[in-house]
Parts: C-alpha cells; structure tokens; sequence
C-alpha cells in the first residue's frame, strides 16, 4: 500500500479528477488540480469529495470560483469555466460511499489524548519518587 493508500484510502477514485491538468504555469509547466487546491490552501481530497456531493451544476460553480483565484495559471482567468466544467465530469458517481470512508480518514488526527496520560503519569511517578526520598533523608 502506497504512502498516499494510508492517507487517503479512496484517494484512486478521485484521482483522475485531482491529477487532470489545469493548464501551464509561467514557466510551462502543467499544474493539476490537486498542485492547484493545495496552493490555494485547500485539501484536495476533501475538496474532491465535498465536490461529489453537491452534484454536477454547483460542483462546477465552486470549483471555478477556485480556479478563478487562483492565479499561477494565466489561461485560467479567461478559462475557468470551461476547466471547471471539463474536470466535474471526472469526479466519481457514487461520492457519498467514497466521502463517508474519506471523511473518517480526515477526521483522523492521531491518538487524542495518550500523551497526555504519559506525562500525567510520569509527573505522578516523578512526585511519588521525591515524597519517598524527602521521607527518607527526613
């Protein structure tokens, strides 16, 4: 299982939508979706998911209101409507399966409150440990 698997287990249905071009930058260089929504401090995947749910007309409205903004690919100030339309066709059919398995991986941050235990627990041996050498050199 890949790296990008763990992180987004249903990330390859949303692949062909998140890795299309949206045109070249400056220096000629393609740019995806996915290099687009993270420059604009989005989650991709996320985004691609909350997309699939609105269905077509007002996925197509919110991601070209993204790529309006964003400005690292000129041809998108004239063309995001057209790019927006193209790459909503690619978003998966069945979303709310997809989305409701992504949005636990989302919600995942890591383990809520096991250090806190740790450091509660090392304080209170830590505690102990200095009462009982106070009560023996006492």
């Amino acid at each position: 299982m890949s790296r990008l698997d763990v992180l987004h287990p249903d990330g390859s249905d949303f692949d062909p939508f998140l890795f299309a071009d949206v045109g070249k930058d400056r220096a000629g260089t393609v740019v995806t979706l996915l290099s687009a929504l993270a420059r604009l401090g989005l989650d991709p995947w996320k985004e691609a998911a909350e997309l699939a749910i609105l269905g077509r007309a007002a996925a197509q409205a919110r991601l070209e209101a993204h790529l309006s903004r964003f400005k690292d690919v000129p041809a998108l100030r004239i063309e995001s409507g057209i790019v927006a339309a193209r790459l909503t066709l690619l978003l998966p059919e069945r979303a709310s399966q997809h989305v409701s398995k992504l949005s636990e991986a989302v919600e995942y941050n890591g383990p809520k409150s096991s250090i806190g235990w740790i450091l509660a627990a090392l304080l209170g041996v830590l505690v102990l440990a200095r009462l009982y050498l106070l009560a023996q050199s006492g």
